[in-house]
């Protein structure tokens, strides 16, 4: 899998990334260690050469599953997690009720400020087994803390080797603009897909005017663009999907009848409608990278396999078009 790197830094990341989100069961209805383990596994297999986690998926546990999947193969993963959102402490912004994977109630906070990031980055460091972090992203603003002071904070971490590139994510054109000005910012991951276009408005051209890489997480929208979503499909405890606006059975049905309009497209590249809709994302002007989750092996085979046919101009805007109306229904919601 050819690399991409990664705005003006010396990163370089698979154009299909590892999501780790899911493995570490928080808000996914939890997962099987060794199904987890093995994912990865497979995805490094196939030329897949990033995971992108956060120490808040699990609580730390997502982390502690990437460290056990990587031993012996460090050298051949760029690893990307996040900082800023804590379950510990009082101090931080937004507190969100929410529950860990073994039931317990705590409170998540917006926390960016820098001693809170140097603190989350040792942790993180521990928890992965590593001695450098290759991406280190503020997973959100804070409104509490200044930006510029954030990302001052990172900078300092970058300067003393315990990370290689500074990211953000879910940020616009005007927090990106006032990271870019207090260091190298390698990259930005926000939402997009072939529903969720709202960066391409400003976001994504502000990126790419600044040599800012763009990884999109949900390209599939939570599973809900691989087509296997259907009407009848039912959701287990924990799983945050089922209340999900874009998972009501108005929505799933409008999805669906698009993606009936490309399945043709598909079968001509002897495609999956998930390895289409991949494929489709990571031939987007500025998209550098798109992060897709796996349960399993053979999810993550299929996922590494999606770049392995070229689209044309033509289809890549019959797949757009397909999606347009849905796209606007779904996003006035």
């Amino acid at each position: 899998m050819e690399l991409r790197q990664l705005g003006a830094t010396d990163v370089k990341v698979s154009p299909v990334i590892f999501g780790a989100w899911a493995i570490g069961g928080w808000m996914w209805g939890g997962s099987e260690e060794s199904d987890s383990i093995a994912a990865i596994h497979a995805s490094l297999d196939e030329g897949i050469n990033t995971i992108d986690t956060a120490a808040i998926y699990g609580m730390g546990y997502s982390e502690e599953l990437v460290a056990k999947a990587i031993k012996g193969r460090r050298d051949k993963v760029v690893i990307a997690t996040k900082c800023g959102m804590r379950w510990t402490g009082e101090e931080g912004v937004e507190p969100w009720k929410q529950k860990d994977n073994e039931g317990r109630e705590l409170t998540i906070r917006k926390n960016a400020k820098p001693d809170s990031i140097e603190y989350e980055c040792e942790q993180s460091l521990k928890r992965l087994g590593v001695e450098t972090i290759d991406l280190y992203q503020i997973h959100w603003p804070d409104s509490s803390t200044p930006g510029e002071e954030s990302i001052g904070a990172m900078e300092k971490l970058r300067k003393a080797g315990k990370i290689r590139a500074i990211g953000v994510s879910n940020y616009d054109a005007m927090f990106l603009a006032r990271a870019a000005n207090v260091a190298t910012i390698a990259s930005n991951q926000p939402p997009y897909s072939i529903i969720q276009r709202k960066i391409e408005a400003e976001t994504l051209p502000f990126a790419r005017s600044h040599n800012i890489g763009t990884i999109c997480y949900s390209p599939m929208e939570r599973g809900l663009l691989t087509g296997k979503v259907t009407m009848d499909r039912k959701f287990p405890a924990g799983d945050h999907r089922a209340e999900h606006k874009f998972f009501a059975p108005e929505s799933r049905r409008r999805v669906l009848d698009s993606l009936e309009q490309i399945k043709p497209i598909a079968e001509k590249h002897g495609a999956s409608l998930a390895q289409l809709i991949i494929n489709w994302t990571t031939v987007q002007p500025g998209i550098t990278a798109a992060i897709v989750g796996a349960r399993d092996a053979d999810q993550a085979r299929q996922n590494a396999q999606s770049l392995r046919f070229t689209l044309s101009d033509a289809e890549v805007q019959q797949i757009r078009q397909a999606f347009d109306q849905t796209s606007r229904t779904l996003m006035s919601l």
